[in-house]
């Protein structure tokens, strides 16, 4: 029996940007970790086509997951497609996976220039962009960059909906209601998603721990084993062998998410534990085999790098930058569900909404103080600070000391997970974290 489609839920700020490229030259390419949405996004598109005209027979759709499609060659791919296509009409190609077909860009290139069409590709890893692949395409795509839910997708994933009440006082709040009509302070359910994380396929089997474990440790060894040890044999590379010192660096790096750190720092914690030789020249690890393997994280998408800028010399420093990984469920899947923390994780939570809302992020260094993130896009920069509580004078004392050093007139904002009174002090915004999540 064919395997049902499940309802597919809305993902309106990836497909908007999919539909604002909607038959343009470019090659769309989706790229994320694996069960980010990638798949679920091109069939939202294929429903977007299909209720505007399109028909069915203008659409071809390829799974190369699939064993229909697994052993296909660049060539195989050409024609297959080349045989369905209608003669008089425009095709809309969605390839899912391609990365799986030896030298796919050629065959892309090719239906980009002898056809009438509008292709859509996915891939779970950046080797997908990367120059090896690339070199035809380059500056003939568009590459749409996917993460698992915010928390306003979360919540509705979940089936939860946020409304804004006045208090008696006359102030609006928001409170999120469940199908039966029973209301949450969103506190509450930022605790579920500061605890299973975002990952779409969470809302299937519910928020149950031992599922969300379940499904947590098939995606992080689908992406650990398949998209980077079985890749790099693959390529016939050899620098990427080793699975048990794959996995240290992977759990270092979850467990120093928002420290500064450096190659340096984590080959030293490695050389402690016996994983990693040094270099018999200097006695120091060996940096190459830990940048290959930070590399390989950062590829897979598992772990994105963010660098510091010096607001003052207005310039990117080399040294100590951070780590954040793509999803805070996965990080308690590998340390366990432990509540320490905490201002750590809320960082990790705020660097990718930004990243969701279109913004460069960066962190900022200002003397001997730093910002926690400085972001921009073409109509906008604003400094933020993140922080657990607001509550206590000394720590609010803390955190706006950094923004008050900054002379320019971009906008400020302090984010905390509490706040009794979220005001405007020295020009300087102070809001609530949910608030600034279901903004």
């Amino acid at each position: 029996m064919i395997k049902k489609e499940a309802q597919l839920k809305k993902r309106d700020l990836y497909l908007n940007r999919l539909i604002a490229f909607q038959d343009t030259e470019l090659v769309k390419i989706i790229t994320g970790i694996r069960r980010c949405g990638k798949s679920s996004l091109m069939r939202l598109m294929v429903q977007h086509l299909k209720e505007n005209g399109v028909d069915s027979e203008q659409i071809i759709q390829m799974n190369f997951e699939s064993m229909e499609f697994r052993k296909m060659s660049a060539a195989d791919l050409y024609q297959y497609v080349k045989m369905r296509m209608p003669d008089d009409k425009k095709t809309y190609l969605f390839f899912d996976e391609i990365q799986r077909v030896g030298d796919w860009q050629d065959a892309v290139n090719s239906f980009r220039v002898d056809f009438d069409c509008d292709i859509y590709v996915t891939g779970s890893n950046a080797y997908l962009l990367s120059s090896e692949y690339a070199t035809y395409l380059a500056g003939r795509y568009v590459e749409i960059k996917m993460l698992p839910l915010s928390f306003k997708e979360f919540l509705d994933f979940h089936g939860y909906e946020v409304k804004e009440k006045q208090s008696p006082a006359g102030e609006l709040r928001k409170r999120i209601y469940d199908m039966e009509g029973e209301n949450y302070d969103p506190k509450e359910l930022f605790e579920a998603y500061m605890k299973f994380g975002g990952m779409p396929s969470i809302a299937d089997i519910g928020l149950d721990a031992d599922k969300v474990l379940a499904l947590l440790d098939g995606i992080y060894s689908t992406v650990v084993m398949r998209d980077i040890l079985e890749r790099e044999k693959r390529r016939g590379q050899r620098q990427i062998t080793d699975a048990e010192l794959l996995r240290k660096v992977i759990m270092f790096l979850a467990d120093n998410i928002g420290n500064n750190t450096s190659i340096t720092s984590i080959g030293n914690t490695l050389v402690t534990e016996k994983l990693i030789d040094t270099d018999k020249r200097n006695g120091k690890p060996a940096v190459q085999t830990i940048q290959a393997y930070v590399g390989a994280l950062l590829k897979s998408y598992i772990f994105y790098e963010i660098k510091r800028f010096d607001i003052k010399g207005k310039e990117y420093l080399r040294t100590l930058g951070k780590y954040y990984i793509v999803d805070i469920g996965l990080r308690n899947y590998l340390l366990g569900f432990r509540d320490v923390d905490t201002g750590h994780c809320i960082e990790n939570i705020v660097y990718f909404e930004l990243l969701r809302r279109g913004y460069d992020v960066a962190i900022g260094k200002i003397g001997d103080n730093e910002i926690d993130f400085i972001a921009v896009n073409a109509k906008e920069k604003i400094y933020f600070q993140v922080t657990e509580s607001m509550n206590d004078p000394s720590t609010r004392e803390r955190e706006l000391a950094p923004l008050q050093k900054i002379r320019d007139n971009y906008e400020k904002v302090v984010i905390a997970g509490e706040c009794d009174n979220p005001v405007t002090q020295d020009g300087i915004k102070i809001v609530k974290l949910t608030d600034f999540l279901l903004k």
